[in-house]
């Protein structure tokens, strides 16, 4: 992917119109050379598979374990962006323990009214659990080390994203005649508006993938009829892509090219952020197919200093209330001084209590803020806003 060197020959901040489709066709028909992956055991639907036998034989033994992660970064970077380790959880016994305590999860949720939300799909089609990481370790935490000790999904995370890096897992159940997810792109670009998109310079659309990784753990036997997820390969490349995927005709070229894998117990499945993907429909009788999605974050996409923005926020928003009422400051240069003092972003949070409402996150601690100078809103009041906030976003 010549993402980072094409953006001197692009222009620095992207426009609504950007992105050429005939560019976009080209670098989705791309092909996996064999010779580019050669620990692959196999390549199906121009995606490499590999053994997990293979996998953990190569894991204590630093050349092999070397040679692997460089070959799975080169396929997430510039390859089709997507990797297949079969039987990556060996025993299956541990995956369907965990599955167990995801199913107590749901059942206990649904009691409490958490959970179910979706991002890319109807509210109530699926059984979805955030946070499952979390939960899973205080119920069963024997259980949650026997799943989370295996090689593949450590080494997967570290070929993309290097040591340190923080997990995050969400568990998804579609149930028979599931619907289809809409095709997207992940998060951080692929949870904003395409409108939203634009207000980040190009580089920042090329180094958003390089902050995660997507991958998922098969809970159960997928075969295509149960609906396993959509993946256009190369999709990745396409820069203007967090911009368009959006777009009916990139949508319509999904739908007609996507590629789908059947998947076994126990198999974990890789990809870079930024490819085209969708859940697919779950046609058949009597599959629920449980899945738990790993989210792979960077360590490094923290600020250096521990920084109390929500005392910050109550101490200012008095001043700011008063600047806005007199009329000396602009409200461009309100919004300056609230950009410097609170939290712009939605994220992390607690997607069971602080769901995304008309959008694909929550309101962020500065939108809040705004929303209150409105509102003109009391002191008193943006503070119980503030703290309700705070209380939402806590595990």
């Amino acid at each position: 992917m010549n993402l980072i060197n094409n953006i001197e020959t692009q222009n620095l901040w992207l426009e609504e119109m950007d992105g050429d489709f005939g560019t976009f066709r080209t670098q989705v028909t791309a092909e996996t050379n064999p010779r580019s992956v050669p620990l692959a055991s196999q390549i199906e639907k121009q995606i490499p598979i590999y053994s997990g036998e293979a996998v953990r034989a190569a894991s204590d033994q630093p050349s092999h374990r070397n040679a692997l992660l460089t070959e799975w970064t080169k396929v997430f970077l510039s390859g089709a962006g997507i990797i297949v380790i079969r039987n990556g959880i060996e025993n299956t016994a541990i995956v369907d323990r965990a599955s167990e305590v995801f199913s107590q999860i749901i059942k206990s949720e649904k009691t409490d009214t958490l959970g179910g939300g979706d991002h890319f799909a109807q509210a109530g089609a699926n059984d979805r659990i955030w946070n499952a990481l979390e939960k899973h370790c205080l119920i069963d935490p024997h259980n949650f080390t026997e799943y989370y000790a295996s090689d593949a999904i450590a080494m997967g995370a570290e070929a993309w994203l290097g040591r340190g890096y923080q997990v995050t897992a969400q568990v998804n159940c579609v149930k028979p005649n599931g619907k289809a997810q809409k095709p997207h792109r992940d998060y951080h670009l692929g949870f904003m508006s395409p409108t939203q998109t634009l207000d980040y310079p190009t580089h920042v659309h090329a180094m958003s993938p390089f902050l995660t990784l997507q991958g998922a753990v098969a809970h159960c036997d997928m075969p295509l009829e149960s609906g396993p997820t959509k993946l256009l390969p190369f999709s990745q490349k396409f820069l203007e892509g967090y911009l368009v995927f959006e777009q009916e005709q990139y949508r319509d070229y999904f739908e007609a090219n996507h590629i789908q894998l059947t998947l076994e117990k126990g198999d974990v499945l890789f990809f870079n952020p930024a490819v085209m993907h969708a859940a697919g429909d779950n046609v058949s009788a009597d599959i629920y197919r449980m899945a738990n999605l790993l989210q792979i974050s960077s360590a490094f996409g923290r600020a250096m200093e521990t920084v109390n923005r929500s005392k910050m926020s109550k101490a200012l928003f008095p001043v700011l209330k008063d600047f806005s009422n007199r009329k000396t400051l602009t409200n461009r240069q309100l919004n300056n001084a609230i950009h410097a003092c609170a939290e712009g972003y939605s994220f992390p949070t607690n997607l069971d209590l602080d769901p995304p409402i008309g959008g694909l996150a929550p309101k962020s601690q500065s939108q809040i803020i705004k929303k209150a100078l409105e509102q003109n809103l009391s002191t008193a009041q943006f503070t119980e806003m503030l703290d309700q906030l705070h209380a939402r976003q806590q595990s």
